[in-house]
């Protein structure tokens, strides 16, 4: 037998071609995520780098209607911090607009529109790396079922045949251990990607946390003005 993948392939079994072909469908799917997940991030910092020193200037010269409005724009349409402080601004200029309620519950409807901002915001960041970390962590089992079921299916055929000796089971083993190898190559991108997407959404965090509280300080200080 030739060890070329096109003859491994068509020598495989069912199970071996099934298990195969699931790690194939994971791997693209992890892909996707990965692509996906970093030109979403890319695009978050690139505007929130753009976007946070308009607001803050905007914020300084007590222009809030300014700093709504750019907060909607295109252009900051991904920006992780406009879509945090958009919710909190709007709310904030609703009640002063009404003029009904005092400050204090203005800052109060402020931090909960933050907060709900925030929840929602963070679910967007974090989609799809749920199923990327359960590619990473699954692949390798995967993987090594199909060797194990591959295994017992040469050593079932050298019983059916009642040859012996390692060559007669060394090409069903190779074929095998494929699987193994292939779910080895799906994990470990796979969970690196997870890392690194984790940690950048950890940093997305820490950044929407330090732009609420600046809001609220801003807030805060505006009513002793």
């Amino acid at each position: 037998m030739s060890f070329s993948l096109l003859d491994i392939w068509n020598h495989m079994g069912f199970t071996a071609k099934t298990v195969n072909l699931i790690m194939l469908i994971m791997s693209i799917y992890s892909l996707s995520v990965m692509i996906e997940r970093y030109i979403t991030f890319f695009k978050a910092k690139k505007q929130s780098r753009s976007y946070a020193p308009k607001i803050a200037r905007f914020l300084k010269d007590k222009k809030i209607k300014e700093a709504i409005q750019i907060s909607k724009s295109e252009e900051v349409n991904n920006s992780h911090l406009a879509k945090v402080l958009l919710p909190a601004l709007e709310e904030y200029q609703s009640q002063k607009d009404s003029g009904t309620r005092s400050h204090d519950d203005m800052m109060e409807s402020a931090h909960r529109a933050i907060e709900r901002a925030t929840a929602r915001n963070l679910a967007d960041l974090r989609r799809g790396l749920a199923g990327l970390g359960t590619v990473g962590a699954t692949a390798p089992f995967v993987g090594l079922f199909g060797t194990v079921a591959g295994i017992i299916n040469a050593f079932r055929g050298m019983a059916l045949t009642g040859s012996g000796g390692i060559g007669a089971v060394s090409a069903g083993i190779a074929e095998a251990l494929i699987a193994t190898a292939v779910g080895l190559g799906v994990a470990i991108p796979a969970v690196w990607a997870f890392n690194y997407l984790t940690s950048r959404v950890e940093g997305f965090t820490v950044e929407m946390d330090n732009s609420a509280s600046e809001l609220m300080d801003y807030m805060a200080k505006k009513a002793l003005d």
